[in-house]
C-alpha cells in the first residue's frame, strides 16, 4: 500500500494480524529484505508494516539531500503507523534501518515497545568503537561526493559495490539502482546524515533506550565491528539481550532468515 506522510509516498507492505511489527530495511534494499522473515512472524501471530525508506523502492525520491535527514526517516516511519492506527509497535531495523530504529526508541519512546537492532549498534557505541570501526567505514566518506561514489559503485556492473558489501541479491541490487536517480537518492542517506567530521567524532548526542533491546552482529559483517553492537548494551536502560551469527556476512535477513524469525519470535511480546 501507498501511504503519504506530510506530502512524501511512502510505500509499505502490511501483512498479517495481531502486535505489530515495524520492520525497517537498510542500505541499498527495500523492504523485500525482510520477504524470508515476514511469514514466519505472521504465521506466530504478528502483523508486520514493513516500509520502503524514502529514496528506495518504491518511496518518493525527493531531490534535496537535507530531506534525508534522520528527524524526516523517521518522521516518516511514525507517519506509517499513525495512518495504520499503530500507537505502539515493536521495533526492528538492520543496517540504515538499524540507525532509525534506535533514533525512534531514543526519541519516540512512547512508540517503540520492543527493539531489535541488526548489525549497527547504538549511535553513541558506534562513534566510540575506536579505530577499527573507523578503518571499516571509510566507504562512508566516499560516499559523500557526488557524482564520484555513483560512478564508482556502479563501474564494471557494480563490481566494486559488490567487492565490497557481499549483497545476496546483487542482480536485484543493480538493477534498482540503475534507474534514474535511484543511486544518488540511496546515497544521500549518507549524505545527509554522516558529514565526514563525523567520521572522526566521539561525540553522538542520542540517549540511551528504555525498551527491552536485542542487538544481532554477524562475524562476516565487512563494514562493522562487534564492539560498536556488542558496546551498545550500556546505552540501553532496560534489558538488553546480546546474539552472534558466526560465519554469516552484513545481510542477516537474506542469510539467515530462519534462525532471525525463530529468535524475534522468541523475544517479541505477542
Amino acid at each position: 500500500m501507498r501511504i503519504d506522510v506530510n506530502g512524501t509516498g511512502i510505500e509499505a507492505a502490511v501483512t498479517g494480524d495481531g502486535p505489530a511489527v515495524l520492520l525497517v530495511h537498510g542500505w541499498p534494499d527495500t523492504h523485500d529484505v525482510w520477504r524470508d522473515v515476514v511469514p514466519g512472524l505472521v504465521d506466530a501471530g504478528f502483523r508486520t508494516i514493513a516500509p520502503d525508506l524514502r529514496g528506495l523502492g518504491g518511496s518518493d525520491r525527493p531531490a534535496e539531500v537535507d530531506a534525508y535527514a534522520i528527524p524526516y526517516l523517521a518522521g516518516d516511519l511514525l507517519g506509517v503507523l499513525d495512518q495504520l492506527g499503530v500507537e505502539r509497535a515493536h521495533v526492528v531495523g538492520h543496517d540504515w534501518g538499524s540507525a532509525l530504529a534506535w533514533a525512534l526508541a531514543a526519541f519516540a519512546p512512547e512508540r517503540v515497545d520492543h527493539l531489535v537492532a541488526l548489525s549497527v549498534g547504538h549511535p553513541t557505541a558506534f562513534a566510540a568503537a575506536g579505530l577499527e570501526q573507523r578503518e571499516k567505514s571509510w566507504y562512508m566518506l566516499l560516499f559523500q561526493f557526488e557524482g564520484v561514489a555513483e560512478t564508482w559503485l556502479s563501474a564494471d556492473e557494480f563490481a566494486n559495490f559488490q567487492a565490497l558489501f557481499r549483497h545476496p541479491d546483487p542482480e536485484e541490487v543493480r538493477a534498482r539502482l540503475a534507474e534514474p536517480d535511484a543511486m544518488t537518492a540511496s546515497l544521500n542517506l549518507y549524505r545527509a546524515n554522516i558529514r565526514p567530521e563525523a567520521l572522526v567524532s566521539e561525540g553522538v548526542a542520542v540517549p540511551p533506550v528504555e525498551a527491552p533491546t536485542m542487538g544481532i552482529w554477524s562475524s562476516d559483517d565487512p563494514a562493522l565491528t562487534e564492539a560498536q553492537m556488542a558496546e551498545s548494551a550500556e546505552q540501553v536502560r532496560g534489558p538488553w539481550r546480546y546474539e552472534r551469527f558466526d560465519g554469516v556476512g552484513h545481510w542477516i535477513p537474506l542469510e539467515e532468515p530462519e534462525r532471525l524469525t525463530r529468535l524475534l519470535i522468541d523475544f517479541l511480546p505477542h
